[in-house]
Order: structure tokens, then C-alpha cells, then sequence
């Protein structure tokens, strides 16, 4: 038996095509014009607006007047004209002092710390990030004029002891690593002031012996494992903020009114079911940010719109993570959303300063973003 030939007119086939490829057109028209007209369209629009700002260091009072932004693309430029204007007319010899006590350090190329900078004892800043470090060496104790410690977003996973002879240690910035624990010997910095833990995801506890840094007015310990406020913390005297959210809390201890001086404290992203009626002798709080899904019992003064505190309940929509066979994948993603997710928050937090009052309610729009 001979192969069988199908013959057809072409023509035919061309017609089918060409209706499709109409509607096909005509479909992409109608969906942009959909889209151009969508709320969420103008939110993005403006949300890009702000992060492009927000890179490049302009103030937000320049941009939003009572709540609105301005997306004007001339204003923009018309801002970093000025900028790059006064930068230049600084003294050059101005950057120069600053830098030579200043140890800057970038890029995915980097495993670890180069040789020569053992050498050089001077310094008094270190700000190291997006590298694939993983271990801070033990001759950061000679460092003695040492200020700052800028560490975030790299793959530490273990802090050296000898971090507690930096006695003139200010600030400590150690978000987004892979660290499971804090040496206890940190509580030997006695003169810092702000800790930042946040992102580690592992993290569930720290040592006792930060008991010791009352001069601490700033702590992050928020996208970890933490089941409970550690006690560490509530013996921070002068503590004013704290971000604990993203954790796995279901209560708060009855003594929390121990941190007179906090002013901002954030709970989001847990398991709270109630606030302890200690909460009201927090006289200096001004801002409490809570999820709202689970509690079903609160003092009711916290929202009395008479106080001067902001109460901000969110309301979480938890979404089921579709499960990935590579460990490392999900992780990474995760520190990828809990980064995203605090810049979001801070943005937010920085717009409700600005108001007299909060908002009544907030709508939550999320995005789908391939990071």
C-alpha cells in the first residue's frame, strides 16, 4: 500500500491564521486599555516612583504632599540635578578624611575578607554586603576604634567571640545572614546602640549576657524563630524600638511595661491571641503594629483615638508556599520576600509618622514579583 497525500488550498490555512492573529490583537488592545485604567497599574507606578527615590536618598516630604505622590518624572530629575549640585560643591578633601576610617566591601566575587585588611587597625567602619562571606576572622579584636559593623545581606554563620573587645562598638547590623546564634561575649559592647538581627530565619534565642547593653535604644530581631520576647531584651533600659515581627510569638511577657522607654514596637507576623493589659503603662509608646487575625482580646484604651499612640492592626491573608524540592531554594526565596517585605513595612511606617492619625482602615495589594 502507497503513503496517502493530502492535498489542500493553502489559502485555507492562511485565513484560519490571520482570524486568529485579529482576535489574538484584538485581545491585547482591550487588555492594555484594561490595565491603563486598573488601580493597580497607578499602584505600581507609584510604588516603582518610591523605590527609585528611596535609592537615590530623596527625603519623602519632597515627593508626598498629604498623602498623594507626585510621579512626575521632571521632578525627579529636577531633584538630582540639585543633589549632584551640592555634592559638588562639597570640599574634595572632605570624602578623603572620611574614607580612610571606612572599609567598604560588595559583590558575589568575594568569599572572604582580603589579606591587608588585618593590617590596617585604624578603621572605624565596616560595611561589607552582598558578598558570599561566611566568616568574620578573630582579628577583629584589634580593631579598637571600631564604630560601626555593617554586615548585611552576606552568608555569615558564626560571629567570633573576640567581637566583645570592640568596646566602642555603636552599631551592629548583621540582618539577612545564616546566623543560628549570638556570642554571649557581644555584652561586652557596652556602649552599643543599635542591634540588627533581622532575616536570619534560624535565629531562636539570645545569649543573657546582652542583659548588659543598657545603652541599646534600637533592636530587630524580627524573620526569625523567636517563641517568646527574649529576656535579654526586656532588661534594655533604654530601649525605644523594637521589631519583633515575623516570628513564631503566641503571647507577650505580663512584665513587658519593664521598657519605659519604648516608643515603637512591631509584632506583626505572629501568633498573638491577646495583648497583656501591662501594654498600657507603656507611657512613651507612639507606634504598635499587630496582625490582627488571631487577636480576639485587647485593652481597649491602645485603641482610644484620644491617646497619641498609632494602633495599627493588619490583616493577614496567609498564602500556602507551593512546595519546592531544593531546600536552598526555598530558603533564599524566603529571605528574598522577608527583605522585600520589610522594605515595604518600613516605607509605610515612615508614611505614618508624617499623619496625625492612622488611616481606618488599610487595604493590603500584593504583588507577584519573579525576584
Amino acid at each position: 500500500m502507497g503513503h496517502k497525500v493530502v492535498v489542500f488550498d493553502i489559502s485555507v490555512i492562511r485565513a484560519l491564521w490571520e482570524t486568529r492573529v485579529k482576535k489574538h490583537k484584538a485581545w491585547q488592545k482591550k487588555e492594555a486599555e484594561r490595565l491603563e485604567k486598573s488601580a493597580l497599574e497607578k499602584i505600581k507606578e507609584e510604588w516603582n516612583f518610591v523605590a527609585e527615590c528611596r535609592r537615590k536618598g530623596i527625603p519623602q516630604a519632597v515627593y508626598c504632599k498629604n498623602g498623594f505622590i507626585d510621579t512626575n518624572v521632571r521632578l525627579l530629575d529636577k531633584i538630582e540635578r540639585n543633589t549632584l549640585t551640592r555634592q559638588s560643591s562639597l570640599p574634595k578633601d572632605r570624602g578623603k578624611r572620611s574614607s580612610a576610617f571606612v572599609f567598604e566591601l560588595s559583590g558575589e566575587h568575594w568569599t572572604e575578607l582580603p589579606d591587608s585588611l588585618k593590617e590596617q587597625t585604624h578603621l572605624k567602619e565596616w560595611h561589607i554586603s552582598n558578598t558570599l562571606i561566611q566568616i568574620i576572622p578573630t582579628y577583629i579584636e584589634l580593631f579598637q576604634a571600631m564604630r560601626i559593623l555593617d554586615l548585611p545581606k552576606n552568608q555569615i554563620s558564626h560571629l567570633p567571640a573576640e567581637i566583645g573587645c570592640l568596646k566602642n562598638l555603636k552599631e551592629l547590623n548583621v540582618s539577612f545572614n545564616h546566623l543560628k546564634s549570638i556570642p554571649p561575649e557581644l555584652g561586652d559592647c557596652e556602649n552599643l546602640d543599635r542591634l540588627d538581627c533581622s532575616g536570619n530565619l534560624e535565629l531562636m534565642e539570645l545569649p543573657f549576657e546582652l542583659s548588659n547593653l543598657k545603652q541599646v535604644t534600637f533592636v530587630d530581631i524580627s524573620a526569625n524563630k523567636f517563641s517568646s520576647v527574649p529576656i535579654c531584651v526586656l532588661r534594655m533600659s533604654n530601649l525605644q524600638w523594637l521589631d519583633i515581627s515575623s516570628n513564631n510569638l503566641i503571647d507577650l511577657p505580663q512584665d513587658i511595661d519593664r521598657l519605659e522607654e519604648l516608643q515603637s514596637f512591631l509584632l506583626y507576623k505572629n501568633k498573638l491571641t491577646y495583648l497583656p493589659y501591662s501594654m498600657l503603662n507603656l507611657k512613651k509608646l507612639t507606634l504598635l503594629v499587630v496582625s490582627g487575625d488571631h487577636l480576639v482580646e485587647l485593652p481597649t484604651a491602645l485603641c482610644d483615638s484620644s491617646t497619641p499612640l498609632k494602633f495599627v492592626s493588619l490583616m493577614d491573608n496567609p498564602i500556602d508556599n507551593a512546595q519546592c524540592e531544593d531546600g536552598d531554594e526555598i530558603m533564599e526565596s524566603e529571605r528574598d520576600r522577608q527583605h522585600f517585605d520589610k522594605e515595604v513595612m518600613k516605607a509605610y511606617i515612615e508614611d505614618l509618622k508624617e499623619r496625625e492619625s492612622v488611616p481606618c482602615y488599610t487595604t493590603k495589594v500584593s504583588f507577584s514579583l519573579q525576584l
